[in-house]
């Protein structure tokens, strides 16, 4: 039989899986620098975080120690092909509190057709997009 959906539109979406040299580490610079929330228990794995979620501003991120069998971070592999992209209500307030927690500049905040944008890099090697879209600003893009 048949039963209700409980919708009809479907939200799949990419969610980054970070292999991280210090997942414990790591969890305590993204509440510091992004300011994320763990969202899930950690799931232990040979004696490190073998599995964590967060949040940062709505968007998922998953994590987990290095296990060389299984996963590399970008230390291990000479850097990252992938950035991740986040939109996040206050671009300003979030970048200066990124980079006083120790997030590396690379590339500062700047205005685009598509929203005020900056890029940065924190201690694990990954590489993160947080931009603020005209829409959530309110009236556009403004000026530097």
């Amino acid at each position: 039989m048949v039963t209700e959906l409980l919708t009809t539109e479907k939200t799949n979406r990419a969610i980054p899986y970070l292999a991280v040299h210090d997942a414990e580490h790591a969890l305590e610079f993204y509440a510091k620098a992004f300011g994320a929330k763990e969202v899930s228990e950690r799931i232990p794995w040979e004696g490190k975080i073998g599995h964590a979620e967060l949040e940062i501003e709505g968007a998922r991120v998953m994590l987990a120690d290095e296990f060389p069998a299984y996963n590399k971070s970008p230390k291990t592999l000479g850097g990252t092909s992938v950035g991740i992209h986040v939109d996040v209500n206050d671009v300003d307030e979030f970048f200066a509190r990124a980079v006083e927690a120790g997030a590396k500049v690379l590339q500062p905040i700047k205005d685009e057709p598509y929203g005020r944008i900056c890029k940065l890099e924190d201690p694990f090697g990954h590489t993160w997009f947080f931009s603020t879209p005209p829409e959530l600003r309110g009236s556009g893009v403004r000026s530097s």
